[in-house]
């Protein structure tokens, strides 16, 4: 099982300034693979896909124009114990393969999320390839998500970029 770090010390001093759930309200663009591709125009007008999983899981995954890095940012509304601005250990498994990171606890209209940023695009795409992403923090298993349909999403992230310029 191979293991990576998804968040470089550079990407770290950014969370704070550039994190996605402190967004405008997001612009829909389309839809693919299941996802709303949606832009964000506090980020730079960057692209994003957001679906609405079980247990009233949010997720985001996208591009930050203004840092030029990515993030998966994940809302549920039973995570009240979240502190904003808080940094959590984290893991996440795709499909055996293990990325250690930090997420930001943040609120979006009230709601609590974790906020983990990335600089490394294969990242995006280790995400896109896979079957399902298993999130855990310290105490164990946060979450798990089937990514079906992710690479058609993303494909529509690169266009939805394309056109935004």
């Amino acid at each position: 099982m191979k293991t990576r770090r998804i968040l470089a010390s550079a990407c770290i001093g950014l969370m704070a300034a550039t994190a996605p759930a402190a967004a405008l309200e997001l612009g829909y663009w389309g839809e693919g693979g299941g996802w709303d591709i949606m832009v964000d125009p506090s980020l730079g007008d960057g692209c994003l896909i957001q679906a609405l999983y079980q247990d009233d899981i949010t997720v985001r995954i996208g591009l930050d124009r203004n840092s030029g890095g990515g993030y998966v940012t994940v809302f549920n509304y039973n995570w009240g114990d979240i502190q904003e601005g808080a940094a959590y250990p984290i893991l996440i498994d795709l499909d055996g393969q293990e990325y250690h990171g930090e997420a930001i606890g943040l609120y979006l209209n009230d709601v609590p999320g974790a906020d983990v940023l990335f600089d490394n695009p294969e990242f995006l795409w280790d995400i896109a390839a896979q079957q399902t992403m298993t999130l855990y923090n310290e105490s164990g298993l946060v979450m798990a998500i089937d990514l079906t349909g992710t690479m058609v999403g993303l494909d529509g992230v690169l266009a939805c970029q394309d056109e935004m310029g």
